[in-house]
């Protein structure tokens, strides 16, 4: 049975055979004065946003170095150009988004990867459509299964070709079902920055307030109070990051109030299920649906128990989840198990410790974040990797030596540094393998060697770097 990997790496292999003969013409065209776009014909583009062309035609007019530019145009509007199905349901506007490389959609990703253009949506309204579509279909396959991370285009298909024989309670239209926090938070992030963007309170109908009163019941039910909860997970498979221990309901812990999570955002499982990050992510989107539900259905009652859970899980992991260094100073745990053991490392997937303040979590300036970020961009991180090529943060789930660009990217969003920022722009300049897009990860030293040519959310959360550099430190651009 192939697995997401064996797949994803086909595409890997494929790609790197195919830029096998571009690269060295790109390394010429390095001392040119224009790149060729590498989007799709106009009449091919999947959804085309006038707001987002006239912002990228600004901004790619503001950069200097024709490298970055063309990558900028490239990656930018590569989930537009390239993910984004349009459609109705019972009459109203329906959005699926794909990942990219894979049929199917993501929570997490497809929420992440729209997040740039949001800003744009007040004056678009083929954006405005866009996002109304994607906030019903997300509310729609929480509705089909809370505990899911995938879904399919189908309602009624077969799961992934990976996912069809785990041992779960899994539902026609789901794609894969490992639990992750961040899966539920996501489409909150999504729903209340286009709520704050554009004060619509179209797509927050009842269907909607369904889905989110699930998201509140499965946060309770993974906080496992009384028992283990309903989820439970185990699949066949030679990489023992794609299963989870103990029958598939994880690795014994004491409960302490926080949310118990079976899989990272990496999709690998977590060691133990007390995942600090996305517990802190899950106390900012609670608070961001108290104030919704408040403000749109003048909900009280719902708010306040939205708001009393975020309460009682951050003071759970303030309690329990912070690490002392031999100074006494503190840091984030990675991982706990509320009895006592606590994992430091970090990955490259949002959330992690290094993306906190990027998902609005702290500040940058708070001196245990700002402590823990110099440690999870140290060896004192074992998937932090140093090599001729750049430096940044990977993960299990493609390996040692391997460096996400995502790393790079959120490195440079949590920084206020020029000099860190400018480094950064150079790394991800200088590592695309002459394709003039992102990818998943890169080995240390050689960026030929990479996996993923199709990776939209990379792709976007470049795109929205180079705006917010434009925006905050311009002459980065100019130089």
């Amino acid at each position: 049975m192939p697995t997401r990997r064996d797949i994803l790496k086909l595409f890997g292999a494929a790609a790197t055979g195919a830029f096998a003969s571009v690269v060295p013409g790109m390394a010429l065209a390095d001392g040119l004065t224009s790149y060729i776009s590498k989007r799709p014909p106009v009449g091919k583009r999947k959804f085309v946003s006038n707001a987002v062309e006239h912002q990228l035609a600004m901004v790619k007019a503001a950069i200097r170095d024709p490298k970055l530019a063309w990558m900028f145009e490239n990656c930018y509007p590569n989930t537009l150009d390239t993910t984004v199905e349009l459609g109705t349901l019972d009459g109203k506007p329906d959005t699926f988004v794909i990942t990219g490389d894979i049929d199917a959609m993501w929570l997490r990703d497809s929420s992440a990867q729209v997040v740039p253009y949001i800003p744009l949506a007040k004056n678009d309204p083929a954006l405005q459509r866009l996002f109304r579509g994607l906030i019903r279909r997300q509310a729609r396959c929480i509705r089909i299964d809370p505990y899911a991370n995938a879904f399919m285009p189908d309602p009624h298909a077969p799961p992934l070709i990976w996912a069809r024989h785990d041992s779960t309670d899994m539902k026609p239209g789901v794609g894969e079902r490992k639990w992750e926090i961040d899966s539920l938070c996501y489409p909150i992030r999504l729903a209340h920055s286009y709520w704050q963007a554009t004060a619509d309170t179209e797509p927050f109908d009842d269907d909607w307030r369904a889905a989110m009163q699930l998201v509140l019941k499965t946060f309770r039910e993974q906080q496992r109070k009384h028992d283990r909860g309903p989820y439970h997970f185990q699949r066949t498979s030679e990489v023992p990051t794609e299963t989870q221990f103990l029958e598939g309901y994880g690795n014994p812990t004491r409960p302490n109030g926080m949310i118990h999570s079976m899989f990272r955002p990496s999709d690998d499982a977590c060691l133990y299920p007390l995942f600090v990050p996305a517990n802190l992510f899950a106390v900012v989107s609670l608070r961001q649906l108290a104030q919704m539900c408040r403000a749109i259905h003048h909900d009280l009652a719902f708010a306040t128990d939205c708001e009393a859970l975020a309460a009682e899980v951050e003071q759970a992991v303030h309690r329990d989840g912070r690490m002392h260094d031999a100074d006494g100073r503190e840091f984030w745990a990675y991982e706990i198990d509320g009895f006592g053991n606590q994992l430091f490392m970090d990955d490259a997937n949002a959330p992690g410790l290094l993306s906190l303040p990027y998902l609005g979590y702290g500040k940058r300036e708070d001196p245990i974040y700002r402590h823990t970020r110099d440690l999870v961009w140290s060896e004192r991180n074992p998937y932090f990797f140093k090599g001729r090529a750049a430096e940044g943060i990977g993960g299990p789930h493609e390996g040692l030596r391997m460096i996400w660009p995502m790393s790079i990217m959120m490195y440079a969003q949590t920084s206020s540094d020029p000099a860190q920022i400018r480094q950064c722009l150079t790394w991800l300049r200088n590592t695309d393998a002459g394709s003039g897009f992102m990818h998943e990860a890169f080995d240390q030293d050689d960026p030929s060697h990479f996996t993923r040519s199709w990776f939209a959310w990379a792709n976007t959360l470049f795109g929205e770097l180079i705006v917010d550099v434009y925006r905050s430190h311009p002459d980065l651009l100019r130089g």
